[in-house]
Order: C-alpha cells, then sequence, then structure tokens
C-alpha cells in the first residue's frame, strides 16, 4: 500500500483543489493507498475544509498538531501515522504535479530505500510565470550556496536537499523517523544525514517543478538564518550519538 502525507498550514485558499487533484490522481494509480493530511495548526479554515471534505472517504484522514510545530515535526507525525509499505510526503501546493510522485513510487519499488525529488537534475523542468524568473536566478544562486555549505559540513551529496517530495520504504520510514527531531524546514537535511549513516540507498529522482510563489524577503533571510543554526545541531546531535 501506498502512503501519501500532505503537510498543510494556511492553505484554505487552495487545500480544496489540492484535494482534488491528488484524490482523483491516487484513484487512477491503479495502488492501494491511502492519503493523510497533516494540519499543523492553521489559523484559517484549512482544518474545517479538509475534515468536511473527508467524509466519506475512507482512505483519507486528517491528522491535527493542535498547535504550530513546524514543517518537520508534522512530516514525522505524518509518517509515523503510515501504514503503507512505501509512504511519500508532498507539499500542499502541489509544487510538484501529482504524476510526479509516481516517479518517486517506481524508484522505491525499483529497490530505493528513500527516493529525492531533484530540481537541479538536466532532465527537470520548471512551470513559472516570467514574473518569477529575476527571484528564481536568486533563489538557485542561494540553494546552491546552502548545498555547497551542506556538503562541506555534514558531508552529503545530494544536489538538492530541500525539494518537498521525498518518498520512503518501510525500512527507511523506521530508521529514520524514530531518530528525526528538527521541526523546521532543514528537517529535510537531517533525514538524509541519518540515510546516510544508515548507509540507505538513496536515488535523485528529476521531477516537474511549479514555481507559483516567493517568499518575502525577510521570511527569506529568517529561514535562511534558521538553517544555519540547523546544520550546526545536526553535528551536535550526532556527535552526542543522537543517531545510533
Amino acid at each position: 500500500m501506498l502512503s501519501v502525507i500532505i503537510p498543510t498550514y494556511n492553505s484554505a485558499p487552495f487545500i480544496l483543489e489540492t484535494f482534488r487533484e491528488i484524490t482523483a490522481y491516487l484513484e487512477n494509480l491503479g495502488e492501494d493507498y491511502e492519503l493523510l493530511f497533516v494540519d499543523d495548526g492553521s489559523r484559517d479554515p484549512t482544518a474545517a475544509l479538509l475534515g468536511k471534505s473527508c467524509q466519506g472517504q475512507p482512505r483519507v484522514r486528517l491528522i491535527q498538531n493542535g498547535e504550530n510545530r513546524g514543517k518537520g515535526y508534522t512530516v514525522r507525525k505524518g509518517m509515523q501515522e503510515a501504514r503503507g509499505d512505501f509512504m511519500i510526503f508532498t507539499d500542499a501546493d502541489l509544487a510538484y504535479p501529482p504524476p510526479e510522485m509516481g516517479k518517486i513510487l517506481e524508484a522505491l519499488q525499483s529497490g530505493a530505500d528513500l527516493a529525492i525529488a531533484t530540481r537541479v537534475a538536466p532532465e527537470s523542468r520548471f512551470i513559472m510565470s516570467p514574473k518569477f524568473f529575476g527571484y528564481l536566478y536568486t533563489r538557485h544562486v542561494g540553494s546552491r550556496a546552502f548545498n555547497w555549505l551542506v556538503r562541506r559540513t555534514l558531508g552529503l551529496t545530494i544536489t538538492d536537499t530541500q525539494a518537498g517530495l521525498k518518498g520512503f520504504n518501510r525500512k527507511a520510514r523506521d530508521i529514520i523517523f524514530a531518530r528525526q527531531r528538527l521541526e523546521s524546514f532543514t528537517f529535510d537535511v537531517e533525514l538524509i544525514y541519518i540515510a546516510k549513516k544508515f548507509d540507505l540507498r538513496l536515488q535523485e529522482v528529476p521531477v516537474v517543478f511549479r514555481y507559483f510563489s516567493e517568499p518575502t524577503t525577510v521570511s527569506f533571510l529568517i529561514q535562511s538564518l534558521g538553517s544555519l543554526r540547523d546544520l550546526a545541531a545536526i553535528r551536535s546531535k550526532d556527535r552526542k550519538g543522537d543517531y545510533r
């Protein structure tokens, strides 16, 4: 069975379209599945809209944190609740179109323990408005700088640690999410670091990425500073033996 986990936070403007798009895809996939929406204490009607949509849908569940805890906590909670043989999480705005999950699932079924979307592979493609061209360049440069830092500080060779589409088999889920603790956006780096320590087989998968919006300069800087702090936290946790 395939488990799909979608973390949500203040997603009311688009969550119903996400619900329709992803359930339609999963129904036509030909796989037994469950769909878990995990709401991270949204202040808007996201949880109420999802709760109503889940009624009469036995394969779809809504899980609520009760308070805002962060994406790392939210994904971990969904993974721990999942019952599938393969588990995939993806962003609530479906920046990765649902068929891209099929590529991740194929990699897992072919033997990967952890399959990771990569937006920087030559085969990957972006769908976006021209108005974002300038910011996309800035974001790409920042992403490459962060990836260089991850390589230097943690020894990881993954080209796109922060892509919001990743899949796990049950073995990888059990190993990684029993140890993963970061609650911010840098949790992706932590789970990859744990996978490396346990010699899990990682596979990067080229994808189509839909570029819908850009963060404010302030939120981008705050997130960047937090990521630097989290890299130091991963090093510290490893030295203390937290990832044994």
